[in-house]
């Protein structure tokens, strides 16, 4: 190789790396900083990429609830929702936009009571809710909502089926907050329903506490205006929900509010960015203690080859081309580890299930069990820029190590060195 490394400076920089016995320290020191840089690396890869994808199948599952922004009417009722969904739909980047009647109820069976939250779609829509069919587990969608010649059907969380003890065909009160004006007072609003599906999103407290059927079924129990449902909005790109907000918020105008998900989960997602930061900080260390173990080994090296340094230098060798020697050794440490920690971690990221699952079959304990965790697999999502992130660091580490030994090594007096050689 040419310029400015020439080929004399890398075949003695070879020789150096290479191991000899009388070397045997130094090259034990190479290879644990080869080692330490191949581990840290691989580790921060499949390390960040485990928890973006718990990130993202977290926020999938939050935001398959209740969508990516919610639209809210002023004043309780849409004046004009008809026109608002129209604006809505045509936005480049909206892809889905679904009216949702909400209201809290209290649920009664047998002697338990608790809280929910009734979610109302309108009937025709319900079959291609993707909470409900992508998470269903027992049940026929058909038969959510109002039923001729039969009780309106619901679909529950697995979590409150549970708690209640329900199954499928099995009778269900709800009571509404507010009750029914009659000549004689104020009587609660109580309608009995039936179980018609069960659906299990992942999430204990959504499927403790939602539950869905038909616009109508809600708006006869609690007595409420579909005009007053709100507009649940999915987009194509969630993560860039604040470039679409300026023309959502100019399609609503003066009709209602709006809320991202952003906005709805900034705790959770601040949350989950500080752990992931923090993991990055104390996996960093890793690198750290590797690139110092380059700095030894190089010293070391520096002290052992002092006088074939001097030699080279009374023979007309310039202190950069010493420098370039060393500088060689150390970055090619750094360069080797870090380009196989990358494909050990990007291979390991890859088939991370399949090694979940021999660990689990070589240990007889489960990773990451999913009646604690909700995940039928580990989830592991690489992102490229994490990827050049982590190698970037890795090589400037490396790199930056090199310099005080190479350093060290081209500021050898010649004449000092074979005097008291």
């Amino acid at each position: 190789m040419t310029g400015f490394f020439n080929r004399f400076e890398w075949q003695i920089a070879g020789r150096y790396i290479r191991s000899r016995r009388r070397e045997g320290v130094i090259s034990l020191i190479a290879w644990a900083s080869f080692l330490g840089i191949m581990i840290g690396v691989a580790t921060l890869i499949i390390v960040m990429a485990v928890m973006n994808g718990f990130r993202a199948d977290l926020l999938e599952r939050i935001l398959g609830v209740g969508g990516h922004a919610v639209v809210r009417p002023y004043g309780g009722a849409f004046q004009s929702q008809s026109a608002v969904v129209d604006r809505l739909v045509q936005l480049n980047g909206v892809q889905r936009l679904t009216p949702v009647l909400e209201a809290q109820v209290m649920v009664s069976v047998g002697t338990t009571a608790r809280g929910a939250i009734l979610r109302g779609v309108d009937k025709a829509r319900i079959p291609e809710l993707p909470v409900l069919t992508d998470n269903k587990v027992l049940g026929d969608l058909s038969r959510v909502g109002q039923i001729e010649s039969a009780a309106p059907g619901l679909a529950i969380g697995q979590r409150m089926a549970e708690i209640y003890g329900l199954e499928i065909g099995m009778p269900i009160s709800l009571i509404a907050p507010k009750g029914a004006k009659t000549p004689f007072g104020t009587a609660p609003r109580v309608r009995q329903y039936s179980v018609e599906s069960i659906f299990e999103v992942g999430l204990s407290d959504y499927d403790a506490t939602f539950i869905y059927t038909d616009m109508d079924t809600v708006s006869a129990l609690t007595g409420t205006s579909k005009d007053m449902a709100a507009l649940e909005i999915v987009v194509v790109q969630p993560d860039k929900i604040q470039d679409l907000r300026p023309a959502i918020d100019q399609a609503v105008g003066e009709a209602g509010w709006v809320r991202d998900w952003q906005q709805t989960n900034a705790a959770l997602s601040g949350a989950l960015k500080v752990e992931r930061n923090v993991m990055f900080l104390i996996l960093t260390m890793i690198l750290l203690v590797a690139s110092l173990n380059i700095v030894s080994g190089l010293v070391m090296l520096v002290k052992d080859k002092s006088r074939d340094i001097a030699i080279l230098r009374t023979m007309g060798m310039k202190r950069g081309a010493v420098l370039r020697i060393f500088f060689i050794t150390g970055a090619s440490i750094g360069v080797v580890g870090t380009l196989v920690g990358v494909i050990v971690g990007v291979v390991f990221c890859q088939n991370i299930e399949a090694i979940r699952q021999l660990i689990t079959t070589l240990t007889g304990t489960e990773l990451f069990p999913s009646e604690i965790y909700f995940l039928n697999e580990l989830p592991a999502k690489i992102i490229v820029e994490d990827v050049v992130m982590v190698a970037g660091l890795s090589l400037a580490l490396s790199f930056l190590s090199t310099l005080y030994p190479s350093w060290r090594a081209a500021s050898l007096a010649p004449v000092e060195v074979l005097r008291n050689d």
